[in-house]
């Protein structure tokens, strides 16, 4: 059968025969056996509801088993046999475009290169995923290759609820992962109704099909890095020769070390997993790849010496590095972590001197030791950091729930108040204040052609389009629009092109509508194929997450949720081809709200309509909030904003003295 007939076909008509697992491929961790036997039967039996009862008793076996090996159910047998990539959008089978594209964008998120876990159906982040398992993918890639744009998928946590009538205007899909209710928002929560089949984490940019590689966080941690160094450089010094101290390779955080060398100075990474780290370095997104300390610590002080601008991945933990460098009297500029501390206890952070095996070993069959080693580890690591720090290392956490979670295991991690961590979130820090308030956040977008000389064209574009904002911007805007200038001007020599032809820049509300604009000209015009536009759900808007984006709002409301769902909601009904909303993302489950967004331009006149009336919404929601949050730059910026749109209409909050309030209480 051709591609397109086996993507029609959906859940095969023959039972396919059993497979074994591919050797040598970076596997998911096991997960914590967690169900009790009851439990166990009822997850067999929701797993086998896909199937015609004759392949019952067959597939039942085979589900207990894997059940009982990796303690979820992925359904193996029924991954697809062709190549999983992003095909050109005409490739695909679709009675719509705008299906075509989701199509094109599911097969990027499990595609090999991309996916953190591919046969798993995960992304990023160790447990983000696209599916929960492959007849979920089989069915949902059908109902997509039939659906008119009169009809709505519904996706609940990976399952295809089925398609219902809805219209052209509405979105082709809307996607909730990991909504529960409050109180069943616990770790422990999520591992039971994950194994059960009936939930799913979807991280961020995973399940809601949105995720373009490493390349897809890189510019935000390129202007995290350089502004980190911007604020403990002198005047006129640069990051040369100095050191950015990290962990983490695995999905996102595989976007440090390329990120470091754009901001030019010495990046050294650490990750437990050798595929991982050797995976980055073979795709050319670290430049060296070390297993040992005593070569890692010479071959930084040559660098040091050289001045160069280099990337070091260290096999093993990180905080064996932090305690050498301190002995070794290394100082460390700039320091950070971004393991998957939301995931603590399933392979989302590794304990210090047990090997990589034994530690996945422990996850399955000793959760609780590894728990208390991984907590005996987040102590020593913030206590080396502690030593760093006090001899002027900047270190800020990386909205990964890192001082969080060693809050938690009884590290010194708290301000003298009790209350507040003694480090900064770098939203607090630097995207906050210098980004999201301002409304600028991470727009991207993908050549639905496949085509790398469209993208060469949309980088274009996006240059000449922010280049002609910047004329009239204001002041406040200025460091920004130039360092995004500088990022797309140099994006193709950066190669960060992992799977789709896909981009992304920090544009605000202005520059997301008027690039959008242009590609749809250009894409009317014949000059390039059709686009994907999307964000990452870290941005202006899009999330609700009291230890990352939104740690810098002061007014109390930073643990509620509300931005997060009125943004799925009106970007719902102005024009999105598809949204999502999800219990989770990077910080943890039950810690955060986020949701996101997919637009199809085609060069329609409707497409140009839809962009310039949802982009508005999606950032300025968010900028809106803010301002009422009294921050003052997202006061300057929605004042400006309701200057230049006399339709917009926002509360504006009435400022207090301090002073009134002292003596009250």
């Amino acid at each position: 059968m051709s591609f397109k007939e086996l993507i029609l076909q959906g859940i095969p008509t023959e039972l396919p025969a059993k497979r074994n697992y591919p050797e040598g491929i970076n596997r998911a961790p096991k997960r914590k056996d967690i169900l009790g036997k009851d439990d166990k039967k009822l997850a067999i039996r929701n797993a086998l509801r896909y199937f015609p009862e004759a392949w019952h008793g067959e597939l039942a076996k085979e589900f207990a088993e894997e059940l009982n090996e990796y303690g979820r159910i992925y359904m193996h047998r029924f991954k697809p046999e062709y190549a999983m990539y992003a095909r050109p959008i005409d490739e695909y089978p679709a009675q719509s475009t705008q299906a075509a594209a989701i199509m094109l964008m599911i097969q990027n998120n499990l595609d090999p290169a991309v996916a953190q876990h591919p046969e798993e159906l995960i992304t990023y982040g160790g447990n983000g995923a696209v599916f929960q398992n492959w007849a979920q993918y089989l069915l949902t890639m059908q109902y997509l290759a039939t659906m008119t744009e009169e009809q709505t998928l519904h996706m609940y946590s990976g399952h295809p609820m089925g398609l219902f009538p809805s219209s052209k205007n509405a979105p082709r899909v809307i996607v909730t992962n990991g909504m529960m209710i409050p109180n069943y928002s616990a770790p422990d929560d999520w591992e039971k109704f994950n194994a059960l089949g009936v939930t799913q984490y979807g991280q961020m940019t995973a399940g809601s099909y949105m995720y373009i590689g490493p390349q897809g966080i890189v510019h935000g941690t390129t202007i995290t890095v350089m502004n980190a160094f911007r604020k403990i450089l002198q005047k006129g010094d640069t990051p040369k020769g100095k050191i950015f101290l990290t962990a983490g390779l695995g999905g996102m955080s595989g976007a440090q070390p390329k990120a470091g060398n754009i901001a030019g100075c010495i990046t050294i990474a650490a990750e437990v997993n050798p595929k991982a780290a050797t995976k980055r370095h073979e795709q050319g997104w670290v430049d060296v790849l070390i297993d040992s300390l005593d070569e890692l610590v010479q071959r930084v002080r040559q660098a040091q010496a050289q001045e160069e601008v280099v990337s070091i991945a260290f096999i093993g933990n990180i905080v064996d590095v932090w305690e050498r460098f301190y002995d070794e009297e290394i100082f460390i500029h700039v320091g950070s972590d971004q393991t998957s501390l939301h995931i603590p206890w399933t392979g989302g952070y590794y304990p210090a001197d047990i090997s990589y095996d034994e530690s996945n070993r422990l996850i399955r069959e000793e959760p609780e030791v590894f728990k208390q080693e991984v907590q005996k580890t987040l102590r020593r690591h913030a206590e080396a950091i502690n030593k760093h720090t006090a001899k002027g290392t900047y270190f800020f956490d990386y909205g990964n729930a890192f001082l969080l979670e060693s809050s938690r295991a009884g590290a010194q991690v708290m301000a003298p108040n009790g209350i507040d961590f003694k480090y900064p979130s770098y939203v607090q820090d630097i995207l906050g204040p210098m980004c999201f308030d301002y409304g600028f956040g991470p727009f991207r977008w993908v050549c639905a052609s496949g085509k790398p000389e469209d993208l060469d064209a949309t980088d274009e574009i996006a240059a000449r389009v922010l280049s002609e904002i910047m004329k009239n911007s204001p002041e406040e805007i200025q460091l920004q629009m130039q360092d995004n200038i500088t990022w797309i001007q140099d994006a193709k020599k950066n190669k960060m092109v992992v799977g789709s032809q896909a981009r992304i820049l920090y544009a605000d509300a202005e520059g997301r509508a008027k690039i959008a604009a242009a590609f749809n000209d250009a894409i009317a015009a014949g000059k390039i194929g059709p686009v994907v536009l999307g964000r990452d759900h870290h941005d202006v808007s899009g999330t609700d997450s009291p230890y990352r984006e939104t740690s810098n709002i002061y007014d109390g409301s930073k643990f509620t949720a509300d931005m997060a769902i009125h943004n799925v909601i009106g970007d719902s009904f102005r024009g999105a081809t598809w949204v999502s909303i999800h219990n989770g993302g990077g910080v943890g489950w039950g810690e955060v709200m986020n949701g996101g967004f997919g637009m199809l331009l085609d060069g329609s006149a409707e497409a140009e309509a839809r962009l310039k009336n949802m982009l508005f919404y999606d950032v300025n929601n968010g900028i809106a909030r803010r301002s009422w949050a009294r921050n003052e730059e997202a006061m300057f910026a929605i004042k400006r904003e309701m200057e230049r749109t006399p339709s917009l209409k926002v509360t504006i909050p009435n400022l207090v003295a301090d002073d009134l309030l002292d003596t009250l209480f």
